[in-house]
């Protein structure tokens, strides 16, 4: 346990000039490049080819989480501009109820400029089909760096209709630019459905009808699940080593479909995404908790340290089996949790067996997560990489990682 915290994170880091951060993404999705790793062999290609690497029988498991426009701007009196960037819902804490309230909810969220509002109400008058909206925003309480924000409204409409209609889609920071109504349809996958994040699953932004048609005509299957990103995803590490960094939770859902046909085809599961990774990973976790009666079905969890304080005493077929027991016992469709896992390197995979991912940043939890499973191979990736002329993070070009 000791050694994982006390990996440092200045070991995980490399140069990456500016002009390698991709802005803007190309303007074919599928036409990026695609590097794949495999053994420590390297070779690189067009993502539109990615079906030519993947094994028979691939399953691909993707994060069909789309993201909401969480950034709302409001104007005090004084004329001072607050914003808030909605993270995630309290009450009710269930995003889907959450979006369905039709006059109050309470958030997570982040303030801009709260120096300038440290008392009263916030208000904002608009109109969502001829029909006149007030919202009042309130601070009510305040979790560390964020605050819970009380919203009330009138007309009957969905949050989910008032964040759409007045809120700004939230890019990476790293961007540096503002939010452009390209953005509106180039950060969300062609299959986003489930509303909730405040980042794209951004390695699934490669993908394309044709592309997912492929896999098909290839006999690979795919099933989805929804991670729903938070903004801790971009959270760099501070501490010197990773002992002093605390993950974030961020709420997942996995059908008991999906959790099935792992049992029937355990192996060559591809995560498309470290969303993925993080979401499969956890399973094996849960599964443990219920085999040694630890599992909280009232606020099922799987906290940062989990496996490294935890010996994996059962197969992870075991562990699904446990999970698919406890889901029909209690006549549920879908294990809901919240994880915190942190992968690292020397971790032991326990489900996938390969992964498409982005090119993370320095000095990243993500890049660890990379590290964990490529070993010391992710510093010869990313130099091929830079070398090569691919394009980094976000909107940048694909990889593809598999044992």
């Amino acid at each position: 346990m000791s050694t994982y915290k006390n990996i440092k994170i200045s070991d995980y880091s490399y140069d990456l000039p500016d002009e390698r951060i991709a802005k803007y993404p190309l303007n074919e999705r599928d036409k990026s490049k695609l590097l794949i790793s495999q053994n420590g062999t390297i070779q690189q290609d067009i993502f539109e080819n990615c079906t030519n690497y993947l094994p028979e029988e691939a399953q691909l498991v993707f994060n069909n989480t789309r993201v909401i426009h969480a950034r709302l701007f409001f104007y005090k009196e004084t004329g001072a501009k607050i914003e808030i960037f909605c993270l995630e819902p309290v009450e009710p804490a269930d995003y889907q109820v959450a979006f369905q309230e039709t006059e109050e909810v309470t958030w997570k969220c982040m303030v801009g400029n709260s120096k300038k509002w440290k008392e009263g109400f916030l208000n904002q008058t608009f109109k969502i089909d001829e029909e006149t909206i007030e919202l009042t925003a309130a601070k009510i309480a305040q979790e560390g760096n964020s605050f819970h924000i009380r919203f009330v409204w009138n007309g009957g409409v969905h949050f989910s209709e008032i964040i759409e209609h007045i809120g700004q889609l939230p890019i990476p920071p790293y961007l540096n630019r503002d939010t452009e109504e390209s953005d509106e349809e180039t950060y969300q996958t062609v299959y986003a459905k489930i509303d909730g994040s405040v980042a794209a699953p951004t390695a699934g932004l490669h993908f394309t009808n044709p592309v997912i048609e492929q896999l098909t005509a290839k006999n690979i299957t795919t099933s989805e699940i929804t991670l729903h990103v938070g903004a801790g995803t971009f959270q760099p590490v501070k501490s010197a080593t990773i002992e002093g960094h605390t993950m974030h939770h961020e709420q997942v859902i996995i059908p008991i479909d999906i959790l099935r046909s792992f049992l029937e085809n355990p192996n060559n599961i591809i995560a498309v995404g470290t969303t993925s990774v993080r979401s499969l990973e956890s399973l094996y976790w849960i599964g443990l908790q219920l085999e040694e009666k630890r599992f909280d079905p009232f606020h099922p969890e799987i906290k940062q340290w989990e496996p490294y304080e935890n010996e994996a005493k059962i197969s992870i077929e075991k562990a699904v089996q446990n999970i698919i027991y406890f889901l029909a016992e209690n006549e549920e469709n879908a294990i809901r949790f919240s994880t915190q896992i942190i992968i690292l390197p020397g971790y032991d995979f326990k489900l996938i067996n390969g992964m498409f991912t982005n090119f993370h940043q320095p000095q990243s939890t993500l890049l660890l997560l990379i590290s964990a499973f490529l070993g010391t191979d992710w510093q010869k990736v990313y130099h091929y990489a830079l070398a090569n002329n691919f394009r980094f993070l976000s909107y940048g070009d694909s990889n593809l990682y598999l044992k």
